[in-house]
């Protein structure tokens, strides 16, 4: 009963009803928008859209988590501290800078192709994963640190078994926030040549066809709040599993 109940459940059996049956509400959006000829996005199939879209996601978010969460990591070392807000700086100078921006500098040095996209979703996802990862590692107790130094713990194996685990459901929530960011970021790679759910999107808003600018929002709407699902799941997990893991490990 709890899993006819899910949420989750049913919202991903919407997600994937639109990607696979968008072409069959023809009638729908001909209702909807009786001007429109082409009421429905048939230029490529949402499926190639969404993995497209995904891929891009994953390779910008993936880049992201590996600087953000090593430059976290190393600003919250002695050795590092004092370069904690030149990095946060520059971080956050980044993210202050429109994604359009980037890609139209990006764009004359590489081309129309997914590279410049890469570039400005990376840079625009860091923030967070940095500010996640440095207020996780600053919430380990101290108490957590000083037993874990009287069993004779190293400062790497300090680091690896008890302040990532510890720290770890914050620096999630950050990881979080940068990948919905680039959910919904992502769309504008498109604007460069780049195949993703913002191609219906910027079609449709360049040929005043106001159903395919519906129809790409909407799953990209659906995508984003399953994937924030998904990563709360992950998180409550998590928060229990670090309560046995850590304890564990000081012993």
């Amino acid at each position: 009963m709890r899993i006819i109940t899910d949420p989750l459940l049913w919202l991903f059996a919407l997600l994937l009803a639109l990607i696979f049956g968008m072409t069959s509400l023809g009638g729908l959006f001909h209702w909807m928008f009786p001007a429109l000829s082409r009421p429905v996005y048939q230029q490529e199939s949402f499926a190639a859209l969404v993995q497209a879209h995904l891929l891009l996601v994953g390779i910008s978010s993936l880049i992201a988590v590996v600087i953000g969460v090593a430059a976290g990591v190393g600003v919250t070392r002695p050795a590092g501290k004092e370069f904690r807000s030149l990095v946060e700086t520059l971080v956050a100078m980044g993210q202050t800078f429109p994604p359009v921006a980037v890609l139209a500098v990006a764009v004359p040095v590489m081309g129309f192709s997914e590279k410049p996209a890469i570039i400005a979703l990376v840079l625009y996802g860091l923030l967070p994963v940095l500010q996640g990862t440095i207020a996780g590692i600053e919430s380990v107790p101290a108490s957590a640190r000083e037993i874990a130094q009287g069993v004779g713990m190293s400062r790497w194996q300090m680091l690896r078994k008890v302040e990532i685990p510890l720290a770890a459901p914050v620096i999630i929530s950050g990881i979080r926030t940068s990948v919905i960011i680039n959910i919904g970021t992502a769309a504008i790679a498109s604007s460069v040549g780049t195949l993703s759910l913002g191609s219906p999107i910027i079609i449709g808003l360049s040929g005043f066809n106001t159903a395919y600018v519906l129809q790409g929002a909407v799953i990209v709407a659906l995508l984003a709040i399953c994937v924030d699902m998904l990563f709360e799941r992950w998180s409550q997990w998590l928060q229990r599993w670090q309560q046995r893991s850590v304890g564990k490990s000081v012993r």
